[in-house]
């Protein structure tokens, strides 16, 4: 009985999960609006809805035997019980212990039922000792010492500005409604018979083949009616003469019985005569059976397109009923941001707010799933690159409060279109070409004839970063890489455009479904391959006399603009076919747009257009280049679909363009083994330190102190530094200040390794001239090695 209980527990605590989740969320915005509101009705509105939040989730909690949650919600209610009656005021500080509280009902959920360590206690009875000092009107911020509660009457109760420009909407209430026939599906579930019923795609294409295997069955039967009808007369009529000369022959024999007559007419006493009988009998069955077997065959045709007509209604009837089903509005996703922003900024010393627009429109659960980490990207790019400190704004004439706008906008029927923009600091070009160059991925050469388009799309490579230095969370050069890389994935564009000083907008086009797509088949060298519709601009036929040669590459004219041209067989890297033989004069050509780049591909022909199943490749094809996947078509062949954006790099290549690193000869420089300087204290880091450096082939000499670290510069060279910061005699940020400084020195690398991870220390370190600054608490061999392979 016991195990029966405990199974029903963790059912329920399954369910209590979900609908944990929804209370945490309404509390989070609630938070949120109530912060920005001014008015006075309009607070007391957001707090009777977020105190009846923390109730419900308090009584849900207790119903699983939830403790720990349970009592951080008695605590929180406790709070907006103050605030309704006016005993506590609402303050920056009071929002800080509310926003934690969030953070850390949503840190208990994730490990719910499991067993709390001794971290988590300390964290739940300090957090509840800050709640219940907040009931009684004194508000204790994370962190504080208990002698350092900041009093009633010293409480600022006025909104900080950068929340004034929103005005929040009218109820945060949550509609909760309960109807008969009205169930909770885990999304899973639906996923899974999504996917099932896209697979009835198959099903349908293949009775689109077959039906077109009848109907050429038919129009071949109609042929062969056709022919046997103008020699069916000429036949009956051999026939009837033979039959007729059988029967002549045989009377003249009976008159003169020494006449000649064919042997064959008189062999079986009349057989031949009997052969010719059967003959003509069997041509008018044969006629009948024609006639029933061709209407049979209308039938079966008609039929055929019957059933298809009905297969393709359910079909497509079932697909769009999931798909709605699994529509979800972009505000499921964008709820999380405004906390998300609020805490950034606050990390970073600044202040912003976020505009969200268009966050009703709904798009394919999938695409959201996919697109929640590149858009926290983008917008911690927005907050840790674009947007100034309030200072730096005012003096530029700002208000000293920065605004992050996410504008979801549905572009037509098939796509939507995501804008992320800022009103910060704007990019710097020549950094990203500087970047761009240092990485190898262009020359200095090749830099200086870059439009500012050209230099823009560098931003989203791997590696290339404009920050000045590197930390655990930034300036890797990673951040924009995944976000196009996601936006590739799901079959979307995604382009840049920044205006120093001004800001930045980053604008992605999605579809709104994923799975299915409408797309072209192609063959190339007797290969047949799928191209996404939506790339290709136009199909054309050009004439061999048309293509010109433009600085070494070929080109065509298409609506008065030079296009370049490359066989698509070169791109796929297919054997060279001889040519020598083949006469055509026309070519067929497919345009492809992508990124606002067009390239002309020649195939060998375009067969068709057709609904297409996008099917992966399996963990054992992660990453093919120039292949997004595979669909089936109709005949049950498997043909690949071509990744657009990857052609499009690959073509560029094929016709001359840059050539990535790794295709380039490896120098002598480049095998010698690098010097790294080790400043640390203590012997067991500085032990730790030595021994993965030099197990990953770098020559290592270490240092005790600053003062010992520059001593040792001054006689030896160093490819770069890793040092710690609080150090006896001289600290790491005096250390690096001082290696800038000095002329010989000023352009070495310097990586701080540290405990210290606060803003205010990571400021200091970037004021100092660090280029990466690595957290002790977070740290991880791989990312040091990874920072100091960019760096060096």
């Amino acid at each position: 009985m016991g195990t029966e209980n405990n199974e029903f527990l963790e059912k329920l605590r399954e369910t209590f999960k979900i609908e944990a989740e929804e209370h945490i969320n309404v509390i989070s915005s609630g938070l949120i609006e109530l912060e920005k509101a001014q008015a006075v009705e309009k607070q007391m509105g957001i707090i009777e809805t977020v105190f009846r939040e923390a109730h419900s989730l308090k009584g849900a909690a207790r119903a699983v035997n939830m403790i720990d949650i349970e009592s951080v919600c008695q605590n929180l209610e406790s709070v907006f019980a103050a605030l309704k009656r006016k005993e506590t005021a609402l303050s920056p500080e009071l929002f800080d212990v509310l926003h934690q509280t969030v953070d850390t009902l949503n840190t208990l959920l994730l490990s719910a039922g499991a067993k709390r360590s001794a971290s988590e206690r300390s964290m739940i009875k300090e957090l509840t000792r800050g709640l219940k000092s907040a009931a009684e009107g004194v508000v204790q911020p994370p962190g504080m010492k208990e002698t350092e509660k900041i009093e009633p009457e010293k409480i600022k109760s006025k909104v900080p500005a950068a929340a004034q420009a929103i005005e929040a909407p009218p109820s945060m209430a949550v509609e909760k409604t309960v109807l008969t026939g009205t169930v909770r599906i885990s999304t899973t579930k639906l996923d899974s018979i999504l996917l099932q019923a896209e697979e009835l795609l198959s099903v349908k294409q293949s009775a689109v083949h077959r039906g077109a295997e009848l109907r050429e069955i038919t129009v071949s039967f109609a042929q062969w009616k056709k022919e046997w009808e103008k020699i069916q007369h000429d036949v009956r009529t051999i026939y009837r003469a033979l039959e007729k000369n059988s029967e002549q022959s045989i009377e003249n024999h009976h008159a003169d019985p020494r006449g000649k007559i064919d042997p064959l007419a008189m062999k079986g006493g009349g057989s031949y005569t009997s052969f010719t009988v059967k003959n003509l009998e069997f041509l008018e069955w044969n006629s009948t059976y024609v006639r029933s077997l061709e209407h049979r065959l209308a039938a079966l045709h008609r039929s055929c397109e019957d059933d298809y007509r009905l297969l393709d209604k359910i079909v497509e009837g079932l697909l769009d009923d999931m798909k709605t089903v699994l529509m979800l509005p972009f505000s499921s996703l964008l709820d999380i941001f405004p906390a998300f922003v609020r805490k950034l900024s606050r990390d970073h010393g600044k202040e912003a707010e976020l505009v969200i627009r268009g966050e009703d429109i709904k798009i394919d659960k999938r695409i959201l799933d996919e697109m929640k980490d590149p858009l926290i990207h983008l917008v911690r790019n927005c907050i840790d690159h674009g947007i100034e400190k309030p200072e730096e704004r005012v003096q530029k004439n700002k208000p000293p409060h920065g605004t992050i706008t996410i504008i979801v906008s549905q572009k037509n029927s098939h796509h939507v279109e995501i804008l992320v923009s800022d009103d910060g600091a704007g990019i710097d070009l020549a950094k990203v070409k500087s970047a761009a160059v240092k990485l190898g991925i262009i020359t200095d050469n090749e830099a200086g004839k870059l439009n500012d388009q050209e230099v823009q799309s560098l931003i989203f490579l791997s590696g290339v970063s404009t920050s000045p230095i590197v930390t655990d969370i930034s300036g890797r050069g990673l951040g924009l890489s995944i976000v196009g890389e996601k936006v590739v994935k799901l079959g979307g564009t995604v382009s840049l455009e920044t205006h120093p000083g001004t800001g930045t907008a980053c604008r992605i086009l999605l579809p709104l479904t994923l799975a299915t797509f409408r797309g072209i088949l192609i063959c190339v060298d007797e290969y047949l391959f799928v191209l996404p519709t939506t790339n290709v601009e136009q199909v054309v036929r050009v004439n061999k006399e048309q293509i010109k040669t433009v600085e070494n590459r070929e080109t065509i004219q298409l609506n008065g603009q030079a296009v370049s041209l490359v066989r698509l067989a070169d791109v796929l890297k297919f054997a060279q076919k001889d040519t020598a033989g083949e006469s055509a004069d026309l070519l067929q050509v497919v345009v492809i747009g992508s990124a606002e780049k067009r390239i002309a591909f020649t195939v060998d022909s375009v067969l068709s257009e057709q609904e297409v199943l996008v099917k992966k490749l399996g963990p054992q094809l992660t990453r093919v280049p120039n292949i997004a996947g595979a669909t089936v078509l109709g005949t049950g062949k498997v043909v690949p679909i071509l990744n657009v954006p990857d052609l499009m790099r690959s073509a560029v290549q094929v016709m001359g363009g840059p050539v990535l690193p790794a295709a380039a000869p490896v120098e002598k420089e480049e095998i010698k083994r690098k010097s790294i300087l080790v400043v640390e204290d203590s012997i067991t880091a500085r032990t730790l330190l030595k021994n993965i450096l030099e197990s990953s082939g770098y020559d290592v000499k270490t240092a005790v102190d600053g003062i010992d670290a520059f001593t040792i510069m001054k006689t030896e060279s160093f490819d770069l530094v890793v040092s710690d910061v609080d150090m006896p005699r001289m600290n790491g940020f005096d250390l690096t200040a001082k290696i800038r400084r000095d002329k010989e020195l000023s352009g070495l690398p310097v990586v701080l390794v540290t405990a210290l991870e606060s803003r205010e220390d990571r400021e200091r370190g970037i004021d100092a001239g660090a280029n990466a600054y690595i957290i002790k608490s977070s740290f991880d061999q791989s990312n040091l090695l990874e920072v100091i392979r960019r760096l060096i």
